[in-house]
């Protein structure tokens, strides 16, 4: 990070700085505010409606059992996976330029796995049976059939959801602190000071921390790999063309952390700009996320490639027509064509540095991106299903208004508890950039 311009003031002033966001109200937070919570209402209405009314009110019918419902959970599971990847992978290589995004990302992390496990129990059909999935001593001797998916998605989703917030709430402890040692009001101080569980910033707590810290990070850091891994499990175990493949595994886990390095250049781009961080969010930072989002394309460009080659290699006419024919040619044809756009040719703008500092560009980069991602898993999920092997079961699916409003809900759901953290958690790792800033001068020293 030579040249990286060091946060201005002292370490009390860039603190005061960094809490701002939680004690100032920005006049843009109540709107934005407003917005994730009629998007919030559109979804608790739409899924309460899928329940009273049940599971015919989607587009989902034979051949296409699984649709919406299951291409929005594997799209928002992978939104997930780069929180882990900066904070985890980054931490363990001792990455300087993690500690400005990392909250961001950890953040990400949470609130969409937490929405990605409401479409798996909604696609249940009766959600509230939804414990009949886990493992437990019931008397009656009825176990999950542990040859299913669903029992799988379950153990995976849950054990990263529990280590990604023990993870994001271990390095918020000295934060929530500072906010409490700041707070204006007795309320704010009671709550800070709960969360903030006593800590006092002693040398044995830092120590502590230090260690459960780097623990949880080497924990974290595989669950990346194994969690997609799982996912994609539920697709490659079927015979259905265009699903049985042995690429699936690291193919889901590259799309993953490509979707999820999309949102991470979203929301630093966005915190950057609304609060004129600059000097904390610095072009350094845009740039390395830009290059490592590059670097993802090329492996989902070489994705793409590798299963093509497979289904023509195989000699497999199912295959070959799936991934030959039906995809480039059929009824989803503008899709797959938009997919490979938006996946592979759009992040190509990142080749040039001034793209790769330019706020707006990196901001329709990844919006596009995402949209990509989603179409990507909408071709493998509803386009698969909807051409088996026999032409008298193939059938065009279509979603209702019902599944576009659930997305779209889903998405104003994740808009409103994000523009929640802003106000309420501090959102940059306050103690992490100033040790970092501590450092950059300690350098600059030592060469001077």
């Amino acid at each position: 990070m030579t040249g990286t311009p060091l946060p201005r003031g002292s370490d009390g002033q860039l603190t005061d700085r960094l809490l701002s966001p939680l004690f100032n109200r920005s006049l843009l937070w109540l709107p934005l505010f407003g917005l994730g919570a009629a998007g919030t209402l559109l979804f608790v209405t739409e899924v309460t409606y899928s329940v009273a009314a049940g599971p015919g009110v989607w587009g989902n019918n034979i051949p296409v059992a699984w649709a919406f419902p299951i291409v929005n959970f594997v799209w928002w599971i992978g939104l997930g996976h780069a929180g882990t990847f900066i904070s985890a992978f980054l931490l363990l290589l001792r990455q300087r330029w993690r500690s400005s995004i990392n909250r961001v990302a950890e953040t990400m992390t949470l609130f969409a796995v937490a929405i990605a496990g409401l479409f798996p129990l909604l696609h249940l059909g009766r959600p509230w049976f939804f414990y009949w999935l886990i493992p437990y001593p019931a008397r009656m001797g009825v176990w999950p059939q542990f040859k299913s998916t669903l029992p799988w998605d379950v153990a995976a989703v849950t054990t990263y959801f529990i280590v990604s917030l023990l993870f994001w709430y271990l390095g918020l402890i000295p934060d929530l602190a500072s906010a409490r040692d700041r707070a204006r009001t007795p309320i704010r101080r009671v709550v800070y000071g709960l969360f903030a569980v006593g800590w006092r910033g002693t040398a044995e707590q830092w120590h502590h921390l230090k260690s459960a810290y780097y623990l949880l990070a080497g924990l974290a850091a595989p669950l990346v790999v194994s969690v997609h891994s799982v996912v994609s499990l539920d697709f490659a175990i079927g015979l259905v063309p265009g699903w049985h493949s042995t690429i699936f595994p690291p193919y889901f886990v590259v799309g993953a952390i490509f979707s999820g390095f999309a949102l991470v250049l979203i929301l630093v781009v966005a915190i950057q700009l609304i609060f004129r961080l600059y000097d904390v969010i610095t072009d350094d930072h845009l740039d390395y996320l830009a290059q490592l989002t590059l670097a993802v394309s090329w492996l989902m460009a070489y994705s793409y490639a590798v299963e093509t080659f497979v289904a023509w290699y195989t000699g497999d006419r199912f295959e070959r027509y799936t991934y030959l024919v039906q995809r480039p040619f059929g009824p989803y044809a503008l899709i797959y064509w938009s997919m490979l756009t938006c996946n592979v040719l759009v992040p190509q703008l990142l080749w040039w540095r001034s793209m790769r500092r330019h706020p707006a560009a990196l901001l329709t980069v990844g919006l596009l991106v995402l949209v990509g991602m989603w179409e990507e898993r909408f071709v493998i999920i509803s386009g698969s299903l909807s051409r088996d092997f026999l032409p008298s079961a193939w059938a065009l699916y279509l979603p209702t208004i019902v599944d576009v409003a659930i997305l779209l809900g889903s998405l104003g759901t994740f808009f409103f508890l994000f523009v929640a953290f802003l106000r309420f958690v501090p959102p940059m790792a306050i103690h992490e950039v100033k040790r970092d800033r501590a450092e950059l001068v300690r350098e600059e020293e030592r060469v001077a």
